[in-house]
């Protein structure tokens, strides 16, 4: 019931696009610009090829339009090369077969998935091989073990600092006057450098861009790195 109710919400975020051509990834667009594709799919009723243009710096639309000088939106969803729908993350976009559900956060993408209209398990749409997705998921492709121990460190890494920045950030929390008068103080246990907690931050950040890089996403083991933005 809540993720109908959740996903009928993103339905509405998803806007009319102008029906302009959808341009070429460009190499020095890969931190800013990704691109995805949906194949057609002749059992799904889907014979037409769609791919989601994604603008990490683009500003956000304002009532449904692009901000005045502003050209793109952050998320563009093109069929056959022209654009059809415009929209603010986390959206979701209307295909034959099902929708298409677009997350982002700080650090990527935390979801680009086919979502079947009859409930089979969604999948990942096919990233744009020069993006930086599409060379992440070349590396997996070509050196799997490589890939996994890469995608291991990622979430221990998380882990730790998941267990050493959540009590540092409890005290924190707890030393402002209005929140100690009603809960009290907590000391944390744990309590290091500022070059540890640095070091943290920077692993945990490139930590958490391989995890938006391969699409995963979980909602404890990459919750410090919002946390570790606190410290």
């Amino acid at each position: 019931m809540f993720r109908r109710l959740q996903r009928s919400l993103r339905q509405r975020r998803a806007k009319p696009g102008d029906g302009r051509a959808l341009t070429t990834l460009r190499w020095w667009q890969l931190l800013t610009r990704t691109q995805f594709f949906l194949d057609p799919d002749d059992g799904a009723g889907r014979f037409s090829q769609y791919a989601v243009d994604v603008r990490y710096l683009a500003a956000e639309l304002e009532g449904g339009k692009i901000a005045e000088g502003a050209r793109h939106a952050p998320v563009e969803l093109y069929r056959d090369g022209r654009q059809i729908q415009i929209a603010n993350p986390p959206v979701a976009f209307d295909v034959p077969g099902g929708v298409i559900e677009v997350a982002t956060s700080m650090y990527g993408l935390t979801r680009m998935h086919h979502v079947p209209e009859d409930g089979t398990r969604s999948q990942p749409l096919r990233p744009h091989p020069r993006s930086m997705e599409g060379l992440r998921a070349r590396l997996d492709r070509r050196h799997p073990r490589a890939s996994a121990a890469i995608g291991m460190v990622a979430i221990v890494i998380l882990l730790i600092g998941l267990v050493t920045m959540a009590p540092q950030l409890a005290e924190l929390i707890t030393s402002v006057d209005v929140v100690a008068d009603r809960v009290g103080t907590f000391t944390s246990p744990i309590s290091l450098p500022a070059w540890a907690n640095t070091t943290l931050l920077v692993a945990g950040a490139l930590a958490a861009t391989e995890r938006a890089l391969t699409l995963r996403h979980h909602w404890l083991i990459d919750a410090d790195t919002t946390w570790t933005a606190w410290t």
